[in-house]
This record gives C-alpha cells, sequence and structure tokens, in this order.
C-alpha cells in the first residue's frame, strides 16, 4: 500500500489527511503538533465538511522518526516554515520519496526543469541561501495549486469551507508514473487533482489574488469582497495585478481570464479575511515574501518596473513588523 505522510497537519493538511484516510486506498500518517497532536492521539480527527462530520484515525506523532520512509510526503506548512523543517523531513525520504509542496505563492524550485537561462535560478526571497534546493534537492519536488480553505475550529477539528480542486504536476511538466499516481490517490479520495503540464499557469493564477488582496487587506483590514468592490481598492488592486501580470508573461505564463474577472472571483469568496490578515492579527509570521516579495525578485530578474507592488510591499513589510 501507498505510504503518505501529510506533514504539518493543521487546516489543510488536517483536511487533506482527513480525505485520504477516509477512503483507505493508502497508509496515511500525520506530522502534528501541540494542542491540535494531543487531541488527535486522544479522540481522533475530526473533519467537518458540507453538513457531515467524520472522525478518522490515522497515525499520527510529531516525532517523524517513528514513520519510517515514506512514498510520497504532502507538505503543507506555509512557505516560510519550510526551511526550518528540512532536518525533521530527513527520516521520512527514501530513495524514491517525492515531495508534494502544498503553499501559496512562487514556489522555490519554480527554476527547476524551465530550460532556458533561468534554469537552475535559486529564489532567495523564498529559499535564503538556496537551503530547501541544496538540502531536499527540486528532483524530488511535486508542485500543487491550493484552492481549497479550511480552518481548525478547535484542537482536533478542522472545518472544510469550500474549494475542492488541488491541481498537481511536475515542475518539468512530464505526466511521470509517480505524479500520476498521486492524482489518482487524491481524485479518489475526493480532493480534485488533475495532473497539470503547465502548473505554473494555474500557479499564476492563484497567486494574482494573494498577491494584491493578501497585503492590500492587511493594510485596510477589508474582506475580500469589500476590497473588490470599493472602487478605490478595486484600482489598486487592478494596478497591482497588472504590473503581476507583466512578469508573469515575460517569464512565458499564460493568464486564462482578465484582470476584472479575477477580482470578481475572489468577491465570490464573500466577506472572507484574507489569512495574511488573519496572521498579523494574531502576531505570527507572515507570507508576504513568498506571496509579493518574490514576485518584485521576479520583476527584476525580467527587468519589468513594478512600482505599485513595491509601495504595497513596502508599506505591508511595515505594518507586520508593528503589528
Amino acid at each position: 500500500m501507498t505510504r503518505i505522510c501529510v506533514f504539518g497537519a493543521g487546516a489543510i493538511g488536517g483536511y487533506v489527511g482527513a480525505r485520504l484516510a477516509m477512503k483507505g486506498e493508502a497508509e496515511v500518517s500525520l506530522v502534528a503538533r501541540g494542542a491540535h497532536l494531543a487531541a488527535i492521539e486522544a479522540k481522533g480527527l475530526t473533519l467537518r465538511q458540507g453538513g457531515e462530520t467524520h472522525v478518522l484515525h490515522p497515525r499520527v506523532t510529531d516525532d517523524p522518526k517513528k514513520l519510517g520512509h515514506q512514498d510520497f510526503i504532502i507538505l503543507t506548512l506555509k512557505a516560510h516554515g519550510l526551511a526550518g523543517v528540512i532536518d525533521q523531513l530527513k527520516p521520512l525520504i527514501g530513495p524514491d520519496t517525492a515531495i508534494l509542496f502544498a503553499q501559496n505563492g512562487i514556489p522555490w524550485w519554480y527554476f527547476h526543469g524551465v530550460g532556458g537561462p533561468l534554469e537552475g535560478t535559486r529564489l532567495e526571497s523564498v529559499d535564503p541561501g538556496g537551503e530547501i534546493w541544496n538540502r531536499i534537492g527540486p528532483e524530488r519536488a511535486l508542485g500543487s495549486v491550493v484552492w481549497q480553505a479550511a480552518e481548525i475550529e478547535a484542537p482536533g477539528v478542522v472545518a472544510h469551507h469550500y474549494g475542492d480542486r488541488m491541481p498537481i504536476g511536475e515542475p518539468t511538466g512530464e505526466r511521470t508514473e509517480r505524479v500520476l499516481r498521486l492524482s489518482r490517490l487524491l481524485t479518489a479520495a475526493g480532493i480534485k487533482s488533475p495532473v497539470r503540464t503547465e502548473l505554473r499557469n494555474e500557479i499564476w493564477l492563484k497567486l494574482w489574488g494573494n498577491l494584491s488582496f493578501n497585503p492590500v487587506s492587511v493594510l485596510t483590514n477589508g474582506t475580500l469582497v469589500d476590497l473588490a468592490t470599493d472602487p478605490g481598492t478595486r484600482r489598486v488592486i487592478s494596478a497591482m495585478m497588472e504590473e503581476a501580470r507583466a512578469v508573469g508573461e515575460a517569464l512565458g505564463v499564460t493568464f486564462a481570464v482578465d484582470i476584472g474577472e479575477r477580482i470578481d472571483m475572489a468577491a465570490k469568496v464573500g466577506a472572507h479575511r484574507t489569512s495574511m490578515l488573519q496572521d498579523v492579527v494574531a502576531g505570527r509570521p507572515t507570507e508576504l515574501d513568498s506571496l509579493l516579495g518574490v514576485v518584485l525578485e521576479l520583476a527584476s530578474l525580467a527587468k519589468i518596473s513594478t512600482p505599485s507592488l513595491q509601495l504595497i510591499y513596502d508599506l505591508c513589510k511595515f505594518r507586520c513588523k508593528v503589528a
């Protein structure tokens, strides 16, 4: 049976782990910590979704050494936490282990398998010093785009709010046996995970909203629908998206919708506070660099001017520092 470890089984990780455990086609283990870990050990992992409640009992620990080598690791920590868990990941990694990176923003492996002059470029904003690239290796990486929203309602209890898509892909764009295998397992578990040969296009589609709405929400305290419908904030977000689109297109990305459509997509989510705003309010580190700082780094590589992005980045960085 395929062995899958969900590392960082918080909201999204708990949701993915619960769905996989519910299906029963893989041997699922979770790495969690603190009160969440204690609650899962004592009572199981509770998933609330679509008006139903499921209680699962996958293996759970805070010590990866107890789990052994895995076929797949699904890594659901936020991007700024990746470098800090490399040593903990090592006991899980065998000769053929693949790691699905389920983070928002531009991934650290972005320039693996693209060819051309930027092939192998390390991105300092998301992988300082090339730590992840050098110690994990991009050849193990699988990419994903997480379109779901979930939260930990209480220790051991995960509530899924919306979204059932998590497309995945190889950085090289190949349809390998391993990515097809993981796609089948996730899809069978109720998580729509088609294999994308051009995953970077969908990464940018998600990022387009995150890089604009998230930092603007931190500066204004606005919800998604507030920011999308107010004329002033909509103009700011449009300007940011226009600059980001120029960067993406310079790197070969194709955008499937226009700016107005992408803003309207966010508005349909409703009165939702972005995860970045929630992090600032709670005093936690934010994803600012993986969502916006990295786009400024890419703009520099592409020699494209991005004054609106730089302005919002600088203001938001200050706001995060003093919050």
